[in-house]
């Protein structure tokens, strides 16, 4: 009898989705390009060089003859894995010399080195709490940081987005006898807004909550470098920090930084850590050396934060408002997901390559991001593309014309 019958199957779900294969069909599909190389800030596909205005490569360092000769010495020092997790066999002293060094410049007394800056989301957040307890999250909190809330069981909670007071709203309904924990980024990545650290702070501080800071976009972009809670003076008053080092690190790999009690917590608590290959040591080479370098060569912070700042001029002379953010990222809102994907097609044609978003990742909108090795003429370009492509009807566009 069961041989007959028609038990559901996961697969079904394959052939139920069509969202990639239909914008392949039309030509349309912006995932997963490959890129032949890169220098500095021009990408190579398919023999065309491209202007990237998509990369995280904020400090410019990404090929960078210091980072690529400490990737190499320390190749040929401990190989190309340290064949195993860092709670075991996989820990070294280019580990635990990048902890120091990076709890030093944030001004934090310990850090903990894990191997993508997602996992130090998971780890930080997962590792911390338990089902008794309570985390409330920022609705557009990064996905690494919900996927931490998940798994570690804890009852979970929103806010509106920057609403400090809906973050007392949410606090106010938790039993008073319930640990809890506040997770935000410190700069959020598709907006490049920074989180409003003062009032979320002073709300923490007013029900007992710790607060996690995920600034994975702010390290080597604010307050020279060190962050969103230094450029607000308050690193004291935030109990965990990540980071990843794959932006302005030039690497690959993430950090939690904190107390040395919470961190000797997480070392022996934090599965993403204790269930994980250790950083190859050529990453961990890299990420310490681009650490020096930002700190040596703060100029440049200032240099691509002036070149985020020269587009954000230009486009808004050519009646393209893009919000807010102080930050390298420069978004561009769109009037849809086909408005957005054309745009971005017709903007590889003329040499620049953006970010296409689009539902469900985030309302439609052209994500650009610039960073220190863009040179005045190859933005002055970039903007000129912009301002040709973007369609009348995008919401940003549309709203600037009525003004005018």
């Amino acid at each position: 009898m069961n041989a007959r019958l028609k038990f559901p199957d996961v697969y079904d779900r394959l052939d139920e989705y069509r969202a990639a294969s239909d914008l392949m069909s039309a030509g349309m599909y912006p995932f997963f390009l490959p890129l032949d190389g890169h220098e500095a800030s021009v990408v190579r596909r398919a023999g065309r060089e491209l202007i990237m205005c998509g990369s995280n490569n904020y400090l410019g360092l990404t090929g960078d003859d210091r980072l690529v000769g400490a990737a190499e010495d320390a190749l040929r020092r401990y190989g190309t894995s340290c064949t195993g997790s860092r709670f075991l066999n996989g820990n070294t002293d280019l580990h635990e010399q990048l902890e120091a060094e990076l709890a030093a410049f944030l001004g934090k007394p310990a850090a903990l080195v894990l191997p993508t800056g997602y996992q130090a989301n998971l780890g930080a957040v997962a590792g911390l709490l338990s089902p008794r307890d309570y985390v409330v999250a920022d609705r557009e909190a990064h996905a690494s940081l919900i996927d931490g809330c998940r798994l570690s069981g804890a009852r979970m909670r929103w806010f509106p987005h920057n609403d400090a007071e809906g973050l007392r709203t949410a606090l106010e309904r938790i039993p008073d006898a319930a640990a809890r924990l506040v997770v935000v980024d410190g700069v959020y990545s598709m907006e490049g807004d920074l989180c409003d650290l003062p009032a979320v702070v002073e709300v923490c501080a007013e029900y007992g909550a710790r607060l996690l800071v995920d600034d994975a976009h702010g390290l080597g972009v604010l307050a020279r470098g060190r962050g969103t809670a230094a450029h607000f003076g308050l690193t004291d008053r935030v109990d965990l920090i990540t980071v990843t080092f794959s932006k302005s690190l030039a690497s690959i790999g993430g950090a939690v930084l904190g107390s040395e009690e919470a961190i000797h917590y997480l070392k022996h608590h934090a599965r993403s850590l204790m269930f994980s290959a250790s950083p190859t040591p050529a990453s961990t080479a890299t990420a310490l050396t681009a650490l020096r370098v930002l700190r040596a060569e703060p100029h440049r912070v200032d240099r691509v934060l002036a070149n985020a700042a020269r587009v954000r001029r230009g486009l808004a002379g050519a009646g393209i408002p893009t919000g807010d953010s102080p930050t390298p990222i420069v978004p561009v809102p769109m009037a849809g997901t086909t408005e957005t994907l054309t745009a971005w097609n017709r903007l590889v044609e003329r040499g620049v390559y953006v970010n296409p978003v689009i539902p469900p990742a985030a309302s439609p909108r052209l994500r650009t991001s610039y960073t220190a090795a863009h040179t005045p003429e190859q933005l002055d370009r970039v903007v000129e593309a912009l301002a040709a492509e973007v369609p009348a009807g995008s919401p940003r566009h549309r709203a600037a014309a009525t003004a005018a």
